[in-house]
């Protein structure tokens, strides 16, 4: 990058404000340090448990596990949000051309249609979240939140005719959903939300079969934590001896299945309810959108051994 400098040898003020924004060498740039405060600002939990407790309390039934994307093995809140902001970018660029009215207020209105299920599969997700990503969450929903209503007063004022006011209210939102988006992004990219937790431990693991002690150690339908190649797995033994094992930490947010319960076949991670069948890992149940890495097993001479399945 080019960088002009005045005689007192200052970078001039746009470079300031570019470079003020960066990383520098002595640590995160303004928008890091941002976001970061944000993560640490508990002020918003009380906001936040309310807003949780109400979101939880839906009567959603088995269209929750549809909204968490389990039936697509990763989060649909990302696919959704591609409606909306895809028109209302597009819009954006009709209102830049002459002679486009009528199609940049279809667009307006038709991102507006996307945005509501978007913003459900996304509060769905946001209630089983950490404290810290809750936090960003919250802003980044407000942020979007924002938007709709500045996309909605567009679209009005475009129906009564004043296209001008439509246009500054258009590119307003449009400033605030790539805000919003932003976040979005350091939810998912800085934060792992919507990441598969449990894929990389398994990448760790050997192909041969490991001893993990004597059958005698693990009581029957209890989870043990043990380790395989330095990777926590839990072992559960069930009253006929047949032994399943399963990567510890819970695919959704890394949860400890060993503290997890058994039910019907599953093992049920403690942190956010997430349904894992002992057999293959299959998550039965969501807010898990991964299944959980499984292990053949089988007990010879006493101990018990497992190996990654294919």
């Amino acid at each position: 990058m080019s960088i002009n400098y005045g005689p007192d040898g200052a970078a001039d003020g746009a470079a300031r404000t570019v470079l003020g924004a960066l990383p520098s060498r002595d640590g995160p740039g303004r928008v890091m340090t941002a976001v970061d405060r944000v993560e640490r600002a508990s002020a918003l939990d009380s906001t936040a448990a309310r807003l949780r407790s109400w979101v939880k309390g839906m009567p959603l039934g088995r269209a929750r596990d549809v909204l968490h994307g389990r039936w697509l093995g990763h989060p649909v809140h990302p696919m959704l949000v591609q409606l909306p902001v895809g028109a209302w970018m597009s819009a954006a660029a009709l209102d830049l051309l002459p002679g486009q009215r009528r199609g940049a207020g279809a667009l307006v209105g038709l991102g507006l249609t996307g945005a509501v299920p978007a913003a459900v599969a996304g509060w769905v997700d946001w209630a089983e979240l950490r404290p810290g990503q809750q936090r960003v969450g919250l802003v980044h929903a407000a942020s979007t939140a924002g938007a709709i209503w500045l996309y909605a007063g567009s679209l009005a004022a475009r129906i009564a005719g004043r296209h001008g006011l439509g246009r500054v209210l258009g590119f307003a939102g449009l400033t605030l959903v790539s805000a919003g988006g932003a976040l979005g992004g350091h939810l998912a990219y800085r934060q792992a939300v919507g990441a598969n937790h449990a894929e990389g431990l398994a990448a760790r693991i050997g192909s041969r079969w490991h001893d993990v002690g004597p059958l005698a150690d693990f009581p029957v339908d209890e989870p043990v934590r043990c380790g395989v190649d330095g990777v926590p797995v839990v072992v559960v033994r069930r009253a006929d001896d047949r032994v399943y094992a399963l990567v510890e930490q819970c695919s959704h947010l890394g949860g400890p299945l060993s503290q997890g319960h058994l039910t019907d076949g599953c093992l049920k991670c403690p942190w956010h309810g997430s349904l894992f069948r002992l057999s293959d890992g299959w998550n039965v149940h969501g807010p898990a959108t991964a299944p959980q890495p499984a292990f053949e097993t089988r007990v010879l001479d006493g101990s018990v051994r497992l190996r990654l399945r294919d």
